[in-house]
């Protein structure tokens, strides 16, 4: 197959373009897909969310030291890198359905084993199991939506990063509400989301039982996937693809210390336990009307650069607020976090934007994803070291300030009107 950076022009080879005059899919193949991917995007965070609600008793209860605790909030990261890698592989061998499919019956799976783990070890064991699951699924559904509404990719990249929002920060406002009503074990606490796991198993299972959407083989009207890709482009080649990849690092780096420390730093402040977890669910939630406003405003741009200027000026606003008044105004440094965080689904719509072909998209999103989740695992450890040692917030909060800066640089620079395609 030639080269299509070589074949076509720039006009022809925009999403939009390539895929306006093929067929439509079958309807109920559509359909079945919009609800996989609200059910497997509402799951893929409150296996992190609803353990930093509760990160206080699951330490007591497992004798974990501020150190381990950090090392806990940073697996999500290193499972995401080193699990996220493998996912365009398992695609073209069994298909992206099968795999997310097999993704969400692994967080179902660790889910109901972690709460009653006995010791550390085998917590972080059952942990890693859902996080694996989790890890497959964000790198496969940019691609998933670039596959099967190639002329919708802003629209839904928000519709999923909505769910997704929505789903964080249920866990993190009803963990603590709902462990109380069970009894007040934390484990049942956690266990509860297994079921909502289970549930988002249901639809993928159809699209596994579909021959095209099971097997790999492209079903009628749907851009290529990652089986018929054209010659893999050199990834690492591509200053853009770096760019997105530590954009998306840094970004992924804020977020998972937000939602495994931010309900402990208000606790000592002085906020109550189920109050920090409200709390954490006010910066998620911010996700939900943005997600969908974000990536919709980003396709109508020709550069994004100023987008993640404007999250990043929200974080700093926000950081400095805890830094100095974390009690006081709570509420106001919350909702700022949230909105530093929606750099999320700007990186999601950026990647589907940076490439002209499914395959592309494909490749783009593993590496940006896996090299973005390995930079972002130090992180969490280090705050978790930072707050161990130093007994405060300071050192800590001055750490996440400070690694806005450069997200919003590398925000610039990924912003930038261009495809993967141009550079190589």
């Amino acid at each position: 197959m030639p080269d299509e950076t070589q074949t076509l022009s720039p006009a022809a080879t925009a999403p939009a373009a390539v895929d306006s005059a093929a067929p439509r899919p079958p309807v109920w193949i559509t359909r079945l897909v919009v609800v996989g991917i609200v059910l497997a995007a509402l799951n893929l965070r409150p296996a992190i969310t609803s353990l930093g609600a509760l990160l206080e008793e699951a330490r007591t209860g497992l004798h974990m030291s501020g150190s381990v605790a950090g090392l806990l909030t940073s697996v999500p990261p290193l499972c995401f890198a080193v699990f996220g890698v493998a996912a365009p592989r398992l695609a073209r061998r069994f298909g992206p359905g099968a795999v997310v499919c097999a993704g969400m019956a692994a967080i179902a799976t660790g889910l109901v084993i972690r709460p009653f783990a006995s010791d550390t070890a085998s917590f972080l064991a059952a942990s890693a199991l859902a996080l694996m699951g989790i890890a497959v699924s964000n790198v496969l559904m940019p691609v998933i939506v670039k596959r099967y509404f190639p002329g919708r990719v802003g629209s839904m990249t928000g519709l999923y990063s909505m769910a997704l929002a929505l789903g964080t920060s249920a866990a993190a406002a009803a963990t603590v509400p709902m462990t109380d009503a069970l009894g007040g074990s934390w484990r049942v606490g956690l266990a509860v989301w297994a079921g909502l796991a289970a549930l988002a198993v249901l639809p993928w299972i159809g699209l596994v039982r579909d021959r095209d959407a099971g097997s790999g083989r492209e079903p009628k009207g749907m851009s290529p996937g990652p089986d018929k890709a054209a010659p893999a482009p050199r990834i690492t080649r591509s200053p853009t693809a770096w760019a997105l990849a530590c954009f998306f690092g840094l970004q992924a780096t804020g977020a998972y210390i937000t939602m495994g420390w931010m309900p402990q730093i208000f606790r000592d402040a002085g906020v109550s336990a189920g109050t920090a977890g409200v709390l954490l669910a006010v910066t998620m939630v911010m996700g939900v009307p943005l997600a969908f406003v974000i990536p919709r405003l980003a396709t109508r741009m020709k550069n994004q650069g100023p987008i993640a200027v404007a999250l990043g000026l929200c974080g700093l606003t926000g950081y400095l607020g805890l830094l100095l008044a974390p009690a006081a105004g709570a509420w106001a440094w919350a909702l700022l976090l949230g909105i530093s965080n929606c750099a999320f689904p700007l990186a999601l719509t950026m990647i589907g934007m940076r490439s002209r072909t499914g395959a592309g998209v494909v490749r783009l999103s593993a590496f940006a994803q896996s090299t973005g989740y390995l930079i972002s695992i130090p992180g969490p450890l280090l705050v978790g070291v930072l707050y161990q040692h130093s007994g405060g917030w300071e050192l800590p909060i001055g750490l996440m300030a400070a690694l806005i800066v450069p997200q919003v640089a590398v925000g610039i620079l990924a912003g930038r009107d261009r495809t993967i395609e141009d550079e190589i």
